[in-house]
């Protein structure tokens, strides 16, 4: 299954230069790498990126991530939450947005 990863441009510069994603400052409050299914992104997005600008959608394969994701209810739904660094490997394409309002899955 595919689920994304919804990040600032210049969270998605770090991730490529890293390799690895070990989380926006969200992410790291929580203690886990937020991502969404093909259903949420768009309402994550609006949700906590409105007025953002511009936004990185990764396409993320799930596999590889194994037993470190979770899938996990909260008010708004069940979400894939991610226990690890998100791993370049596992990204499976990328698709930029001009803004919140026109996220998509990629």
């Amino acid at each position: 299954m595919t689920i994304y990863k919804i990040l600032l441009p210049a969270e998605w510069d770090a991730f490529e230069a890293a390799g690895v994603f070990e989380g926006s400052p969200l992410d790291l409050a929580d203690g886990y790498v937020h991502l969404s299914t093909a259903e949420q992104v768009s309402r994550t997005a609006g949700r906590f990126f409105a007025g953002a600008g511009e936004l990185v959608v990764a396409a993320v394969d799930e596999a590889p991530l194994g037993g470190a994701l979770r899938w996990e209810t909260n008010d708004h739904g069940t979400f894939p939450h991610l226990y690890a660094p998100l791993p370049m490997s596992a990204v499976a394409g990328v698709r930029r947005f001009d803004s919140p309002e026109a996220v998509t899955a990629p």
